[in-house]
């Protein structure tokens, strides 16, 4: 990720979604406040409504690359890991507005990452609360769906150090406002899910991270109680960063881009689905740090790959009658 760091979130996972850093301004700040690929699977369509339950677990295997990695003895690349659970509610109370059902995401993540030498950092606490609210629009029998929302990242995390970015939190906040499309028939999934994401300045630091927009893409069948299918990801800065006096003016990153590529399997049990999924990040570049003594860009992201798992269940409903058959939720 960026900033010479790695970065995680739950958000789902967050979510989710954070991460460390060495020789990098903004010491520990994640590249992102949310995971890329957390949300693969999740549709436009919303559920019945009722409160749901899902849990939410992933692993991040990686190395720093770029211009900016550090250097360890015989080239060795500099690892990272990191582990993240997330906790997360959807309520959907059964209103409607504009001809859309509403519903709110709650989540919170737990992290925990390691930096390998020579940086040799281990993090970990709760990353920040991630809360929404969004509506879903079904476009009369065609199939298609549509879902707008408006997302955020609280600075709720575990924060320390004098930047705030010793642990896994951020002192900032994170909007993220993002729009959902999907066709959902004969047993079809195939979602686009774009979102952005605006940070304001750390309030410690007042160095602003520049934005961040994602796009994820799903595509797969259910047979049955089977669902199975390819899935892809991209995420990419898109704004410069802005420094503060705390840095001197100094940038440490001003552009990265990320692509991945992976498959999906699930399985509908009834009472509760599972979906399990895995992506290979294929590109990874970083540019457009401030150069350091020797001139070299400190730019820095990583490369890797992940596996996420997510458990989706319905804690109540209004009516005890309705289908026990669950969607994949959007958090």
């Amino acid at each position: 990720m960026r900033k010479r760091n790695v970065a995680v979130a739950a958000g789902v996972l967050t979510l989710s979604a954070v991460a460390t850093a060495a020789n990098a301004y903004e010491f520990g700040s994640p590249g992102w406040a949310q995971k890329p690929g957390v949300v693969l699977g999740a549709a436009a369509a919303a559920p019945p409504p009722g409160l749901y339950g899902f849990d939410q677990a992933f692993t991040y295997q990686s190395s720093l690359v770029g211009p900016g990695a550090p250097a360890n003895p015989g080239g060795a690349a500099t690892g990272v890991k990191v582990d993240v659970f997330g906790q997360g509610l959807l309520w959907v109370p059964g209103w409607n507005f504009l001809g859309a059902s509403y519903d709110a995401v709650a989540v919170v993540p737990f992290v925990s990452a390691s930096v390998g030498p020579p940086i040799d950092v281990n993090p970990s606490g709760v990353h920040n609360m991630f809360l929404a609210n969004e509506l879903s629009w079904r476009l009369g029998d065609s199939g298609f769906f549509v879902k707008a929302g408006l997302g955020l990242y609280a600075p709720t995390g575990t924060l320390q150090g004098p930047t705030g970015l010793s642990n896994v939190g951020n002192p900032w906040w994170t909007f993220q406002p993002n729009i959902v499309f999907s066709y959902l028939k004969d047993g079809w999934n195939l979602t686009i899910n774009v979102f952005d994401e605006i940070n304001t300045a750390n309030s410690r630091t007042n160095y602003r991270s520049g934005d961040v927009l994602h796009a994820e893409f799903t595509a797969t069948k259910t047979i049955g109680k089977w669902t199975f299918g390819p899935v892809a990801y991209y995420a990419g800065q898109i704004t410069n960063d802005r420094s503060s006096a705390f840095y001197g003016g100094a940038i440490n990153l001003n552009r990265y881009d990320v692509w991945a590529a992976g498959g999906m399997i699930g399985y509908d049990f009834g009472p509760v689905s599972l979906s399990v999924w895995g992506t290979q990040e294929l590109s990874s570049t970083a540019s457009g740090g401030t150069a350091a003594s020797l001139g070299v860009d400190t730019a820095t992201i990583s490369k890797g790959f992940s596996v996420f798992a997510q458990l989706n269940y319905r804690i109540w409903a209004p009516d005890a009658a309705a289908s026990p058959s669950l969607p994949r939720l959007r958090k």
